[in-house]
């Protein structure tokens, strides 16, 4: 009898000294696992992606061709406002940024005997992503890829009695890139960098020649819609910028061309802007409320 109390004793004793041994190892454990993953976290480099965001106003030049109104060609004023905002994407900062782009614009334009207005009203929207090779050159950064884009606008001549106005919009798929470079000009630090823009394919709206809005209104709509290609629809636009960089805003200037054309359906489209680009730009970092930048913090710029 003495013996099983004895065993019994022993054994609870052994239990109690297993599990005690048991829970300090699962202690430990946990204590090393949050040690080392407090580590790893220190160690980690945190990845900021700052916003480059530009506000810019334009004045220049335009020249408008429309067949479907006039057969001559109008000169004058364009003025516009812009908007530009690029980051890197979050799923590789290093090499992929995008690409935001919206534009409205206003021209005034005269025939030749200037006995005529016509004017236009537009706004275009473009977004697109682009693969980047940074540093290739000391200061050097090229980017090459694609965007998508949509144009509306509105060309109106008063003078035409059934035809006043003549409906533009578009939609395309198209190539982009740029070159950036990094430099002074009298210690000043300033970003150059040139950008053309090419669509390739799309739709885009057109009627038949001496076909009225109201037919349309009316409900005669085949073949509104006409496949966009470079032997139907041609745009290109060409932007060259200089950001000279004072501590977190940088004041922009350049020079902005956009090309347009299209024919189809007997119609003859063109429109053609050179303008003058000046603006103020800056870059700004979104934080959550309460966290403040780590204290190991890689930044990645979008633009160089």
């Amino acid at each position: 009898m003495t013996r099983c109390v004895m065993k019994s004793t022993d054994s609870s004793i052994c239990s109690d000294v297993i599990a005690k041994t048991v829970f300090c190892w699962i202690v430990c454990i946990t204590c090393f696992l949050s040690a080392h993953a407090a580590d790893g976290d220190t160690d980690t480099e945190a990845v900021v992606r700052p916003v480059t965001a530009a506000y810019t106003v334009e004045a220049g030049t335009s020249h408008l061709a429309d067949t479907y109104l006039t057969p001559l060609k109008y000169s004058g004023w364009s003025m516009g406002l812009g908007y530009e905002r690029m980051q890197a994407m979050r799923f590789d900062p290093e090499r992929w940024v995008m690409q935001l782009k919206l534009r409205v614009e206003i021209d005034r334009t005269e025939n030749p005997v200037r006995n005529a207005v016509m004017w236009y009203g537009g706004v275009d929207f473009s977004w697109g992503m682009m693969y980047r090779w940074r540093n290739i050159l000391p200061n050097l950064t090229i980017g090459a890829g694609g965007a998508a884009r949509m144009d509306l606008g509105c060309l109106y001549n008063a003078r035409n009695g059934n035809n006043p106005a003549s409906a533009r919009a578009a939609v395309t798929v198209g190539m982009t890139g740029y070159v950036a470079w990094q430099t002074r000009v009298w210690r000043i630090p300033v970003t150059l960098r040139y950008q053309p823009a090419l669509p390739v394919v799309g739709a885009f709206f057109s009627p038949d020649y001496g076909e009225l809005y109201y037919e349309i209104y009316l409900g005669n709509r085949s073949g509104l819609a006409h496949c966009a290609w470079w032997g139907s629809y041609f745009a290109m636009e060409n932007l060259v910028t200089a950001d000279m960089h004072f501590g977190a805003t940088s004041v922009r200037i350049g020079y902005r061309n956009n090309t347009q054309s299209a024919r189809v359906n007997n119609i003859t489209s063109r429109h053609i802007t050179h303008c003058a680009v000046i603006g103020v730009a800056g870059e700004w970092i979104s934080l959550a409320r309460g966290r403040g930048i780590p204290s190991r913090t890689r930044i990645v710029t979008a633009l160089y």
